[in-house]
């Protein structure tokens, strides 16, 4: 059995030269391949190591639903966000239209700050996890996750205000269908100097193969560009290393397309 160099908790082994993968998160994994013996003949080698339960047909792993049909596979996280409205007692609140409040300025001073800022930080975690399947809130979470160290209450107003529009697209997700072109294409973009607290520039990027999604990020750079364009080569670094990185994935589990 052999391990990713590119993504550690990806594992494969080759029998027949039938395939099949492990992907594995603590004492969870999720067993696949191309074709059903060499998987059923994985499960058995690591019973005989450690006992494992099988779970059947996967349906929902890590806190993700996953639906497997004629079409493709659609990803979604419907129930975590049920638990999040729940836990915020704001499950019955009306739906909002965007994201984030039109015209969002957050300051690090502006406001009362939060008695409790762990209820902030708990929340701003939960969202991170939730942007597994939700690309359109990276910028927003970005946004908000910079206050973490001294919440005050306009920037949790502005993470419940995120809260309520995912209850209007609960039922979003992302679709892989079945048959898709296995094209890895990428694309970026900066905003130079928007940080208002540092002068340093946000980078976005999202990686496709074929028609579908597969990663995304909005971050702040650690450095100040002097210019917009030397801001977008270092976007377009970034971007490169991470198609690089989705291509050398796709190679490990033999689904490259010369």
């Amino acid at each position: 059995m052999g391990q990713s160099k590119k993504y550690y908790s990806l594992f494969t082994r080759e029998e027949n030269g039938n395939q099949a993968i492990i992907l594995a998160y603590v004492d969870n994994l999720l067993i696949t391949g191309y074709d059903v013996k060499a998987i059923k003949h994985l499960e058995l080698s690591l019973d005989n190591e450690f006992t494992i339960k099988d779970l059947s047909e996967l349906s929902f792993f890590l806190g993700t639903e996953i639906d497997i049909n004629g079409d493709g596979t659609l990803l979604n996280q419907r129930k975590y966000i049920v638990d999040i409205l729940k836990d915020n007692g704001i499950d019955n609140c009306k739906i909002t239209r965007l994201p984030f409040l039109e015209g969002m300025k957050l300051s690090t001073v502006s406001g009362e700050v939060l008695e409790n800022p762990e209820t902030y930080r708990r929340i701003i975690g939960r969202l991170l996890y939730l942007n597994i399947t939700r690309p359109y809130i990276s910028f927003s979470v970005q946004q908000l996750s910079r206050f973490m160290q001294c919440p005050r209450k306009p920037h949790l107003q502005e993470t419940l205000h995120a809260i309520k529009y995912l209850k209007g697209t609960i039922h979003w997700g992302l679709f892989y269908p079945k048959t898709s072109e296995l094209k890895v294409e990428g694309y970026s973009n900066e905003d130079w100097g928007s940080c208002a607290f540092s002068a340093k520039f946000l980078t976005g990027f999202c990686i496709f193969i074929g028609r579908s999604i597969v990663s995304w990020k909005t971050k702040k750079q650690k450095t100040v560009s002097k210019s917009s364009i030397e801001a977008e080569y270092r976007s377009m670094s970034h971007t490169t290393s991470e198609i690089v990185w989705v291509y050398d994935i796709l190679k490990t589990v033999n689904a490259v397309q010369e």
